[in-house]
This record gives C-alpha cells, sequence and structure tokens, in this order.
C-alpha cells in the first residue's frame, strides 16, 4: 500500500468524529432551528425511544418477540403521575420509581409467560396491555377511571438549598435528551458485557446456549424485566410532558409503534433504535399538521421497508459510517 492511500484512508477515518461532532451541535441546537412543534416532536420522539431500546434488548438481542411495552410504558406514566399528584416528590424520584415499579412487576408476569412457547408468549404479552387498560379504566378510586389523572406537575427538582421546574418546551426537550442519551449508554454497556454477548448466544441458538452453561430461562427474565424498567421511564416522561394519564396510556398503538421502532430501525442496533425513533415518531408526530399527509409518509415509509430495507435502516447507515471511515 502506498502512502498516499494511507494518508487518504486516514483522512476518511477523521470523518467519523467531524461527522459526530456535528450530530451533537445538531441535537443540542435543534430547538433553536426548528419551530416549536417540531421541538415537541422531537420530544415524542425522544421518549419512545426510551421503550424502544428496553424492547430492542428483547427482541434484537434476546429474539424474544413481547408486545407488552405499552403495559409497562402506562404503569410508568401512572407511577410517577400518582407519585406527583399526590405525594409532590421530584421528578428524578418518579422517574426511578417507575421504572422500579414496571421492572418488579414484570418479574410475576414473565415467570410464567416466559415458560411458553414463541407464540404463546406473544399472545400472553398482548394480554397484558389489555389487563392493564382494564384496570386503569375500573380502578377508580386510584386511577379515576377514564378521566384519568390530571394536573401532573412538570419535572422538579430539589437539590438541597436549590430546586427549579422545568417548563416549557424547550427545557424538557434538554431534560429529555439527556434522560435518552444516558438510557442510550446503559444500552450500550449491557450489549457490551459479557451478558449482552449471551443474550445473542441465546437469540442465535438458544439450545446451544444453555448446552454451554448459560442459564437461558434466567437471561430472559431479567432482560425482560429491564425492557419494563426502560418503558416505565419512558413513561414517567410522558405523564410529566403532557401533564395527563388516561387509560389510553395503556393502548395497543404505542406497543405497536415501538416494535415498528425496533424493526424498522434496524432490530439488534443501537443506531437502528435512534433512527428508528425519529423516523417513525418524530417524523409523523411532526407532519400532524397535515393528517392526509401524514398517513401517505409514515405508509410509504413501511413499503420501503418490506421491499428493499426488510433488515431495516440500521445496515444502510452502518454502511455509510464504514465508508466515511475507511472501511473496505
Amino acid at each position: 500500500m502506498s502512502l498516499t492511500e494511507t494518508t487518504s484512508q486516514a483522512r476518511r477515518r477523521d470523518l467519523r468524529i467531524p461527522l459526530a461532532a456535528l450530530l451533537i451541535v445538531l441535537a443540542v441546537a435543534a430547538p433553536f432551528i426548528g419551530s416549536r412543534y417540531v421541538t415537541h416532536a422531537l420530544i415524542i420522539a425522544l421518549i419512545f425511544m426510551l421503550p424502544a431500546h428496553g424492547l430492542n434488548l428483547l427482541v434484537g438481542y434476546t429474539g424474544l418477540l413481547s408486545l407488552a411495552q405499552a403495559a409497562f410504558f402506562g404503569i410508568g406514566a401512572y407511577a410517577s403521575g400518582l407519585l406527583a399528584v399526590h405525594y409532590g416528590t421530584p421528578f428524578y424520584v418518579n422517574l426511578v420509581a417507575a421504572a422500579a415499579i414496571a421492572g418488579a412487576l414484570a418479574l410475576p408476569l414473565g415467570i410464567p409467560a416466559l415458560r411458553l412457547r414463541a407464540t404463546s408468549f406473544v399472545m400472553c404479552t398482548l394480554g397484558f396491555v389489555i389487563i392493564g387498560q382494564a384496570i386503569a379504566k375500573n380502578w377508580i378510586s386510584l386511577t379515576r377511571g377514564d378521566m384519568g389523572l390530571s394536573s401532573i406537575p412538570k419535572p422538579h427538582f430539589a437539590l438541597g438549598p436549590w430546586s427549579f421546574t422545568v417548563s416549557g418546551t424547550t427545557n424538557f426537550y434538554y431534560l429529555t435528551l439527556a434522560v435518552a442519551a444516558l438510557a442510550t449508554l446503559a444500552v450500550w454497556a449491557v450489549v457490551r458485557s459479557p451478558a449482552g454477548r449471551n443474550m445473542i448466544a441465546i437469540r442465535e441458538n438458544e439450545t446451544l446456549a444453555e448446552s454451554v452453561g448459560i442459564p437461558t430461562w434466567r437471561y430472559k427474565l431479567i432482560v425482560f424485566m429491564i425492557s419494563a424498567a426502560f418503558a416505565g421511564a419512558g413513561g414517567s416522561l410522558y405523564a410529566h410532558y403532557l401533564t395527563v394519564v388516561s387509560p389510553l396510556t395503556f393502548q395497543m398503538y404505542y406497543s405497536t409503534t415501538v416494535l415498528i421502532i425496533v424493526l424498522g430501525g434496524g432490530a439488534g442496533t443501537i443506531s437502528g433504535t435512534i433512527i428508528g425513533s425519529l423516523l417513525f415518531v418524530g417524523l409523523t408526530e411532526a407532519l400532524r399538521v397535515a393528517p392526509e399527509l401524514r398517513m401517505i409518509v409514515y405508509g410509504l415509509c413501511l413499503l420501503v421497508l418490506v421491499f428493499w430495507f426488510r433488515k431495516g435502516f440500521a445496515p444502510l447507515i452502518n454502511r455509510f459510517w464504514g465508508a466515511i471511515g475507511g472501511a473496505k
């Protein structure tokens, strides 16, 4: 290899750093570039990125298809809303509590469900959503039924003598961006750990993974709980952003949306979840002002996925990232 070719490849590798820096700058400057409604659409996309990250761990890395994210999303929203309304707890307490409660409830639900075969497991997780919505509608003394919870306060932080409330679309965007970034780092740490490699082994061949000593059922249960915790955290952000929670938070639409994010972005990839959230939630939310165009664009995206990108958009992103990094 000549010196000229080596220098050329080195320059191409350097393109990753400025591009990553540009993306970070765009993420930080987004509220000042677009309109207020675009910022709102980005907030919704970042909120749904949390349950999508959780589902990606379950579907993309462990090989378990679940439709229960809407149930845990709703549980997190109600848990956070009830704590804020009745006890006035600060936002970070509500966020952690929502994730913990959703993850804890996934334990008794997952123990029997994960012993079922693949198709039966999917149907069982769908039942969790239906049961969650029924409880939210009928436990009126706790949830107020169809009236839901209202006047949920905006995120409040109390740090010693300092306290402040996150109000306004721009401020909430930065809060959601920070939470989404931390969630992404957490998923990256899990995937890069030995546990992440065991999850992939279970996805590829569960029988073989068990034969080499990997406790497959225990791993699946833990991942199911982690996935639920991510969904609960997303529900907490959703409740504090809209300040209203109703049984509609449990609707099946949320589970299918999160599933489309994971499969459309690229199951088993972190970048795919990020792109999927921005495309399938952020873009469609931004086009809500034009309902006819919104559904056409959404349908076209799904058709493009089915015919040209059956593994999602992640492979295309990875090829582009490899190209600017000098990979052959």
